[in-house]
């Protein structure tokens, strides 16, 4: 990595305003105080490690969970400045973890060539939010620390020995009366730090985990940088190419791009700018898009692959199969909101084009093999989509005549609002019929399927519509799908699946989710896709209400209560459902469908490529990284029906 050459002191550490705020509204700074809020915090720490990496001086990062869910982020970097600060009178490295706004990473005379963090605003946000925080840097000699409690200093910076080393360590334990947990879940830990070592060509990243008797233990390196993301994310796919398509550009506005097409239908292209996971794209997806599709078109028209009088083929249809990662470096991006999302620099458009139409171009004539393997996968893309319009177009002139009638089997309800309006989606015509006895139909819409749908993970668009278990849906949730797909036009606030705890149900919940984050992503990102969860087993007693279990340790809970007040096992009758058609229009309103009882269990997307990769093992076409999951997984089942 070639270092940026550059004065970092406490002069160019710039301080911009105070501290106050953030545990008042935590969720300003991080989103928010759940588990998601409680990562960030470690991401922040890493962040500001890999800041290093980029600018060409750390070459390891060492991420422990210790027990107590203390977290500890060593790094080989420069260390934070120590001297003091001109303006606050403090030092710098005190001043980063006390004031607002204050980081060596502002402006063109900063210490970093590139930087992810633009804020400057996570240590002291870590340091705030954090019971106690203690930072230990080696620089220029010295060892130096400094210890703080919820933001405030109890031990300013102080010599404590010699070292020739540099680098920064930092241990924090998250404030308890803050956040709603603070147990980090390892595996997400993990993801994170792989994807960011896949991003930062030859960074070593560790991350332990010491809370348990057994350690888990995780180092990510990768040389091969994008090319080993891209082969990553395809491990479970059949490829149309072996290697990915690597292009570089380095200098003053480094890029780096790899592609790989599979045969898979979905897209998945993932943007990221100073190694921050651009989600919603920005002006250097676009100039990817551009460039892909030119190249192609030119290439597949100067072979006679199309003839001059065929139509272009769209983006779409290009891209269909495509894994592709792009990552730009950029000295002063330009974010789209402080979530920092979408880039919105102008300049990089064109340079990301440029490179893609050189390279891109030069790969496929030089790999003519390739090149038309994925066009014939494109033409035959680009019929499929004819095919799909036809079909869409029936759909939307079908039910533009049948105004009247609704789509299916669904019972609607009687509110036209979709912030109070709910559908359930439900397995079986018996569980439907009490789910539409049951239901309150001023704001509850009940949709029952029955018999398995179309895996879409093996079918293009065109199978979709028309689909006699997935014509319903679509025609239900009104805001159509795939690209059309329109969050603002959905009619239900809430798409609830209900199926059976059994695995039949499990299956079923699997497909519609599976369809719901390839055709109808927005509604998962947006927060409107929920699971029911019926009660597993009933407790009964003649003189006593009946109680319902959802879980086994809710069954092994009542029964300890039960016989704290003498009711011993034995007398009581015990129900195990295996289907939510065992159940009554009333028991089912009580346990599942009521508000104040039911328990919901809100779908979110935390990584999209973590979620993608899930979707693609269970539902994909390649059978022996599902066995081997089955395999590795089958001691956490509790319940199989067989």
């Amino acid at each position: 990595m070639e270092k940026y050459e550059h004065e970092y002191n406490a002069d160019q550490i710039q301080v911009l305003e105070g501290l106050e705020a953030v545990r008042k509204r935590p969720g300003m700074y991080i989103g928010s105080v759940s588990i998601r809020g409680l990562h960030h915090l470690v991401y922040e720490i890493v962040d500001n490690a890999v800041d290093e990496a980029l600018a060409g001086y750390c070459k390891n990062i060492h991420v422990t969970i210790e027990p107590g869910n203390i977290i500890k982020v060593e790094d080989d970097g420069r260390g934070i400045p120590v001297d003091i600060h001109p303006k606050t009178k403090i030092s710098a490295a005190e001043t980063v973890y006390t004031k607002l706004h204050a980081g060596g990473k502002f402006g063109g005379d900063s210490g970093y060539k590139v930087s992810g963090g633009l804020h400057g605003v996570g240590a002291s946000v870590v340091n705030a939010l954090s019971e106690w925080t203690e930072v230990t840097i080696q620089r220029d000699g010295g060892i130096f620390q400094m210890k703080f409690e919820r933001g405030k200093v109890v031990e300013s910076l102080k010599r404590i020995g010699n070292s020739e080393k540099t680098g920064t360590t930092v241990r924090f334990l998250a404030d308890s009366t803050i956040f709603e947990t603070l147990e980090y879940e390892y595996e997400v830990l993990e993801n994170r730090f792989r994807e960011m070592a896949f991003l930062t060509k030859g960074l070593n990243i560790t991350i332990e985990d010491t809370r348990e008797e057994t350690p888990k233990k995780a180092n990510f390196c990768f040389e091969g940088g994008l090319k080993s993301f891209v082969e990553y994310l395809n491990k479970n796919k059949e490829k149309l190419h072996p290697t990915p398509i690597y292009m570089e550009k380095e200098g003053d506005f480094p890029i780096e791009i790899a592609i790989q097409y599979t045969s898979a239908y979905s897209e998945n292209m993932y943007s990221f700018v100073n190694n921050i996971n651009t989600v919603e794209g920005g002006t250097h997806l676009e100039g990817f898009k551009r460039s892909l599709t030119k190249v192609f078109n030119d290439y597949a028209k100067s072979h006679n692959i199309l003839k001059e009088k065929d139509n272009n083929l769209t983006g779409d249809d290009i891209r269909e199969g495509i894994t592709a990662v792009i990552s730009v470096k950029v000295k002063e991006p330009q974010f789209e909101g402080q979530t920092k999302t979408k880039l919105g620099n102008s300049e990089v458009a064109g340079i990301v084009q440029t490179l893609m139409n050189e390279k891109l171009a030069e790969f496929l004539e030089e790999n003519p093999n390739v090149a038309k393997a994925i066009l014939e996968k494109c033409v035959s893309a680009s019929k499929a989509r004819e095919a799909a319009r036809k079909a869409r177009e029936l759909v939307r002139r079908k039910s533009a005549l049948e105004t009247t009638t609704l789509p299916g089997k669904l019972a609607d309800c009687s509110s036209k609002n979709p912030e109070e309006c709910e559908v359930y989606i439900v397995e079986g015509d018996s569980a439907g019929g009490s789910a539409k006895q049951g239901r309150d139909r001023r704001y509850q819409a009940i949709l029952p399927l029955w018999g398995k749908m179309l895996n879409v993970e093996k079918a293009r668009a065109d199978k979709i519509y028309g689909n006699d278990k997935l014509n319903p849906v679509i025609i239900a949730v009104g805001a159509g799908i795939g690209a059309d797909f329109d969050i603002t036009k959905i009619r239900y606030g809430k798409v609830i699946i209900m199926a059976d705890a059994d695995v039949d149900g499990a299956h079923i919940r699997t497909l519609l989710l599976t369809f719901f984050f390839r055709y109808m992503r927005p509604l998962i990102e947006n927060g409107n896709v929920y699971l029911a969860q019926p009660p597993l087993y009933k407790l009964s007693k003649k003189g006593m209400e009946d109680i319902y279990c959802y879980t086994d340790e809710d069954l092994q809970r009542n029964y300890k209560e039960l016989e704290e007040k003498g009711i011993q096992r034995d007398q009581l009758g015990l129900q195990r459902y295996k289907g939510l058609g065992e159940m009554n229009p009333e028991q089912l309103w009580e346990t599942t469908m009521n508000p104040e009882n039911r328990i919901l269990i809100k779908v979110t997307m935390e990584d999209a490529i973590k979620a993608d990769e899930i979707f693609t093992l269970l539902m994909g076409d390649e059978v022996e990284p599902r066995r081997e999951f089955i395999q590795a997984n089958a001691k956490y089942v509790k319940n199989l029906d067989i």
